[in-house]
């Protein structure tokens, strides 16, 4: 039960905070899902198979943005992902609207 619960309140917020990675740079799959685990203390362990349906998405509403790198030497070419205008705004409008949630809640568990 509880997996089912987790799930859901983090699949709210993936685009937010996937946003919010490609803010400060462009990035590729990988990278995004490292830095997840990382910056999250591993709140947030994604598989490819969850990240690639996110990004795709961004890219199709104009959020973000894929372009392939030529590799390096024995590098394979990567795909790096990065923050439209759109996607800055929608960032703004998203995490407002998080912190509203955010309060919200806390003012009910808080009781």
């Amino acid at each position: 039960m509880n997996e089912k619960y987790e799930r859901q309140i983090k699949k709210g917020v993936l685009d937010m905070l996937v946003l919010r990675l490609l803010e400060k740079e462009p990035k590729y799959g990988y990278q995004i899902i490292q830095e997840l685990r990382e910056k999250s203390g591993e709140a947030f362990l994604l598989k490819d198979g969850t990240l690639y349906p996110i990004l795709y998405r961004l890219e199709d509403e104009g959020l973000a943005e894929g372009k392939w790198q030529e590799a390096e030497g024995r590098q394979t070419p990567r795909k790096y992902y990065q923050i439209t205008e759109k996607g800055r705004l929608a960032l703004q409008e998203i995490k407002a609207i998080w912190e509203q949630i955010s309060e919200g809640i806390s003012r009910i568990m808080e009781e």
